[in-house]
């Protein structure tokens, strides 16, 4: 993997082949912060990074300026990893051991910015459950934004505090804000004329 802008903006990462993970591409990631970009000044946003895997988007932030971030994983060599990375690098990010549904049950903060990616093969229920229990527990910023990252099988737009979605190969983000009655919903939109189905893996976590 690869931190794509920053201050480390080009710096190659190599995680542990052994880890159950499914990285999101360099490509899924750049269109991701593209659009981010549009809505925040990355510098001291607060992030939390559920289902955090290699790290990956959550090194991504830290290189562009956020701050603090939260990892949650449930797999010991996935947060020993960031961990590791968090050290070398100096981020400000902690990595929590945690099974996410307990950790979203229990938790107490706000965050600007929450990023999910569950696995792909995740019940539709477990994915609705995600931005149900965020937004119960009122873990997100009024002005800050839930991105959750799945198959583009998977439908989230009939959802509560839906905003928009973009699919981009066989990956969508699909946005979550806080939004008032007179906000505009934006319809899913497919952007994959560049990118290929086949870049995309279908493990588990990211």
């Amino acid at each position: 993997m690869r931190i794509i802008s920053g201050k480390y903006k080009g710096r190659r990462l190599q995680a542990p082949k052994n880890l159950p993970v499914r990285p999101t591409t360099d490509m899924a990631k750049e269109a991701l912060f593209n659009i981010l970009n549009n809505h925040f000044n990355f510098g001291e946003l607060k992030i939390l990074d559920l289902f955090a895997g290699t790290g990956n988007i959550s090194y991504e932030f830290a290189s562009r300026g956020s701050q603090p971030i939260v990892c949650v994983d449930a797999d010991f060599g996935c947060v020993n990893y960031i961990k590791k990375i968090a050290a070398e690098f100096d981020f400000d990010i902690s990595a929590i051991k945690s099974d996410v549904f307990s950790f979203l049950q229990k938790h107490k903060g706000s965050y600007d910015i929450i990023f999910a990616d569950p696995p792909y093969h995740l019940d539709q229920k477990d994915f609705e459950n995600i931005p149900k229990l965020i937004f119960e527990n009122e873990l997100l910023d009024e002005v800050g934004m839930l991105v959750i990252e799945h198959s583009k099988d998977t439908k989230l737009e009939h959802l509560d505090n839906f905003s928009f979605a973009r699919t981009y190969g066989g990956t969508t983000f699909t946005f979550f804000e806080l939004l008032s009655d007179e906000d505009e919903i934006d319809e899913v939109t497919e952007d994959d004329d560049d990118y290929d189905d086949d870049e995309f893996e279908t493990d588990e976590t990211e």
